[in-house]
């Protein structure tokens, strides 16, 4: 088929069977390259998922709560397999608040499934605040609700499997730390924490970390959970 050149030349090169033999190669190549497989409302169930179960015990009911995560796993066996949330379920012997916490787990369930960033569910349950008042867990740390320890315990199993970044502190901010408690005990200012309580008796709650870990010392108050400090 003749072609018809109206323009100046002002270069040119040779095709060479080569090089249509390379550009072959490489179409193939990206062809044969599986797709990476994405968390979506489509995807199937498969017959079994790996899960983690945690217990919840509140000073609201005689009876635990037990939460069960179930994760898939997409893209096994590739440099892009992950982990993420495809199913949650909550159990317990007391039937107090079975209908709200069936249409809980049945919704965050689907939220999972829908995929993408499921991390803002963390933040909207631990700000639902009971109207009759929270309650401190062992170690001190304060929950505003039944609903928000869900949260927390939906934020750890996220870090677990590496959704959300580790807030732990470093072996540097744990030493201070340490040392710090250590002065404040030493000093006679307060007394080893009693069975269940991880920080010192009298400590005050830390509005960062919502732990009744906060001690004064040197004239600032100090965290000793995460390491907040009203000095800066």
């Amino acid at each position: 088929m003749a072609i018809k050149i109206d323009r100046k030349i002002v270069g040119f090169s040779v095709k060479k069977e080569e090089d249509e033999a390379a550009a072959t190669a490489e179409q193939g190549a990206a062809a044969a390259e599986p797709s990476v497989e994405q968390m979506n409302e489509h995807l199937e169930r498969p017959e079994m998922l790996f899960g983690s179960t945690y217990k919840v015990k509140t000073p609201l009911s005689e009876h635990a709560l037990y939460v069960t995560i179930n994760d898939v796993v997409l893209n096994q066996g590739t440099p892009h397999e992950v982990r993420r949330p495809f199913e949650i379920f909550i159990n317990s012997k007391n039937m107090d608040h079975f209908q709200w916490i069936v249409a809980l787990t049945r919704i965050i369930s689907a939220v999972f499934r829908k995929g993408g960033d499921v991390t803002f569910l963390v933040e909207e349950l631990k700000a639902v605040f009971d109207p009759r008042g929270g309650y401190f867990k062992k170690g001190g740390k304060y929950m505003p609700s039944l609903v928000a320890e869900i949260g927390d315990v939906i934020e750890n199993h996220l870090r677990l499997i590496g959704m959300l970044e580790s807030d732990e502190l470093d072996e540097h901010q744990k030493a201070f730390l340490a040392a710090k408690r250590a002065e404040y005990e030493g000093r006679g200012s307060g007394e080893a924490g009693a069975d269940g309580e991880a920080y010192p008796p009298g400590a005050q709650l830390c509005p960062k970390c919502h732990t009744k870990a906060m001690i004064q010392m040197d004239g600032c108050l100090t965290c000793l959970s995460c390491g907040e400090s009203k000095c800066g």
